[in-house]
């Protein structure tokens, strides 16, 4: 029985993702706008920090220990949400997600002291968790082997957006409405991804068979692949996460600048982060195509990361907010290699797992930096805080050397 026209079409779409032409990007552009999402919804605390520790009486110590919470949610709710995803499918799992850290989100405007923010921050954790596992989830799902890492860029990219969009947005908000207003209002926006994403998460754009586990697949941290993966992610890639947290106090504390002007600096790191993710991202679908372990590209990485630690070396804001800037973008080349290493270490139908597996490994190390880098900085020993963090990738590197040795495995 011969095939129709419109079913061979269907079946060459189903077997060359490319076939679809520009809509095949489209999830991925779905999965960005869900990153640029999360990432506003985060940022806000970080972006008023100075303001809010003003009017709560809260120490940085204290703000500290809630990103602590939140981190630690975001380390459980990574591989969580990843087993998940690869179990239900990305269309439900994340209209949940989205659902639930929109609502965590609104809900900061109603707390005024240490337990209520812990504890908001922590349920936002929880949600937030299923972006990462889920954008690499869609650019498995939607692209060939050798865009992937270019997909992966697509589909986080919207977070280094959304963290360069937020102080210049929030700010003024926070500044004539109040900080609760700025919660209350950046929460409301999950509501129109959702509808944007019933949308798009079906065919033609986003593939009807997916490639799901059978079962929920758990990771396991008996394997030698689980270790390298997790200290070739967390560690090397630490510094966007206290760039985008905590160095805001830095900047005010340290340096003088005033909760007015963080506005205008702040959209520096993020948007050097999301240059690192297109720029790693092609360089590891170039050079590491069909290379699972690209020792060169680590090591390269974390002898740049190295220039972290002199931040502190200068008073100028505009050379710290470089070097900043330049953390940032390595930890997003630390971030596109790595994933593009798991991804040949772990089957297609566990892509969200290795990726909650990455990020929630990330999250971990946040949640264990935040409360001693607050810590330090109270005590006004930013150097100390800085060199922290600039050894954390050299560290990562130097393990994944001894865990990943012959290992050899091509993608499928």
């Amino acid at each position: 029985m011969s095939m129709t026209t419109d079913a061979k079409v269907s079946a060459a779409a189903a077997a060359s993702p490319l076939a679809l032409g520009w809509r095949v990007w489209v999830p991925c552009l779905g999965m960005a706008l869900c990153s640029w999402l999360s990432f506003v919804d985060r940022q806000v605390l970080a972006v008023l920090s100075p303001t809010i520790l003003r009017e709560t009486g809260l120490s940085a110590q204290d703000y500290g220990n809630v990103v602590f919470f939140f981190f630690i949610a975001y380390t459980l709710a990574n591989p969580l949400w990843g087993s998940i995803l690869d179990f239900v499918g990305l269309r439900i799992g994340m209209l949940a997600a989205v659902g639930l850290w929109s609502a965590a989100s609104m809900s900061h405007a109603w707390m005024s002291g240490f337990v209520g923010f812990a504890f908001a921050r922590g349920l936002l954790g929880l949600g937030e968790g299923a972006t990462f596992p889920g954008g690499l989830r869609t650019a498995v799902e939607s692209l060939p082997s050798d865009r992937r890492a270019r997909g992966i860029a697509t589909s986080f990219s919207g977070g280094t957006i959304g963290a360069i969009v937020t102080p210049l947005v929030v700010v003024p908000i926070g500044l004539r409405y109040g900080w609760r207003t700025a919660f209350l209002l950046t929460g409301a926006l999950g509501l129109l991804w959702i509808i944007i994403w019933v949308t798009i998460a079906r065919p033609p754009y986003l593939p009807k068979v997916e490639h799901k586990s059978k079962k929920m697949a758990w990771p396991n941290p008996l394997e030698r692949r689980f270790w390298a993966l997790v200290f070739s992610y967390s560690l090397p890639a630490i510094a966007p996460g206290p760039i985008l947290t905590i160095i805001p106090l830095y900047l005010s504390r340290g340096l003088g600048v005033s909760q007015a002007n963080l506005a205008g600096i702040l959209w520096m790191p993020p948007l050097a982060w999301g240059l690192g993710y297109f720029l790693w991202g092609w360089a590891a679908d170039r050079f590491a195509a069909d290379n699972p372990r690209p020792v060169g590209m680590f090591l390269l990485l974390a002898v740049f990361a190295l220039a972290f630690g002199l931040t502190t070396w200068t008073s100028s804001v505009i050379l710290a907010i470089l070097l900043i800037s330049w953390a940032a973008f390595i930890g997003g080349g630390f971030q596109m290699v790595a994933l593009k290493v798991g991804s040949y270490a772990y089957p297609r139908e566990q892509a969200a797992m290795m990726s909650g597996i990455a990020s929630g490994s990330w999250s971990l190390v946040n949640a264990l930096l935040s409360p001693n880098i607050g810590r330090l900085f109270d005590q006004h020993r930013w150097a100390e805080a800085f060199w922290l963090i600039a050894l954390c990738p050299l560290a990562g590197v130097l393990v994944w050397l001894f865990l990943s040795r012959g290992r050899v495995k091509r993608p499928a």
